[in-house]
């Protein structure tokens, strides 16, 4: 599989400064989000570190990552990877993943997964992920986001609200039949060029401004969005310094299974 991994780092963080560059088990976080990314096994020129932050791209550098300096002013990283994909001249067809800097234990299985979606659905213009729920709490949580699709596994919408409403009530049986509609959006993306630059130059929706879902925007503007589902949710990334408490023990558990 032909396919580029993008990841967007910065520094100023609004909940967490500086985390690209905390440390856990010794080596920055940025560093452990970089042998995600490798364990794909695609070629490491293929692998770019996209960031406004001299201080990263030194530390980057340094364990042998490529990396791509970006503006200052991006809002998102999907912007900030537009921008590499301008710089570095991609084709339109190009597939790349966003591996954000804050996921140090994402699969490699599944960045794998959200390329190969891509990759064999030509018409659409971006792939993600969905995964069963595994509670009627997570259903209810407006901070796991629920998507609906069509027939040919092309996300209808994405909303924080229970989505679709039952009317007739919902028990866990339901959330796990075969033919549930019920489906947990999981926030890893794989693009084509064509759409990135595009998405970086429409301006934004109602309905991502009221759900603050980016995504919206492609659908909003009839970019189709491919998804495929993966068996189980992943490990969440670090947003808070709790979150970075979470993570390194998590570090700190498997380093003594190992030994």
């Amino acid at each position: 599989m032909h396919y580029k991994i993008v990841i967007p780092t910065r520094m100023t963080s609004t909940r967490l400064p500086g985390k690209a560059l905390a440390s856990i088990e010794g080596k920055p976080l940025i560093w452990h989000v970089y042998q995600r990314a490798l364990e794909t096994g695609i070629n490491p020129k293929n692998i770019i570190i996209a960031t406004d932050s001299p201080q990263i791209k030194h530390q980057a550098e340094r364990f042998g990552a490529k990396v791509v300096m970006t503006s200052t002013t991006h809002p998102s990283g999907t912007d900030r990877i537009a921008e590499v994909v301008t710089q570095l001249e991609w084709d339109n067809s190009t597939v790349i993943v966003n591996l954000q800097g804050d996921e140090p234990l994402i699969p490699a299985k599944a960045l794998k997964l959200v390329a190969y979606s891509l990759l064999k659905q030509p018409q659409a213009g971006m792939a993600t992920l969905s995964t069963p729920f595994q509670s009627l709490d997570e259903i209810y949580n407006p901070n796991c986001v629920k998507v609906i699709c069509n027939e040919f596994s092309h996300a209808i919408y994405f909303s924080r609200a229970l989505l679709p409403y039952p009317r007739e009530g919902i028990t866990f049986a339901d959330l796990q039949s075969n033919h549930t509609p019920f489906r947990r959006h999981i926030g890893v993306y794989a693009y084509r060029a064509d759409i990135i630059k595009q998405l970086h130059t429409l301006p934004s929706c109602p309905l991502e401004h009221y759900e603050r879902l980016e995504q919206l925007r492609a659908l909003f503007y009839g970019i189709t969005i491919q998804v495929t589902e993966i068996s189980s949710p992943l490990i969440h990334g670090i947003d808070t310094p709790e979150d970075l408490i979470r993570i390194r023990k998590l570090f700190a558990n498997q380093a003594q299974i190992v030994t």
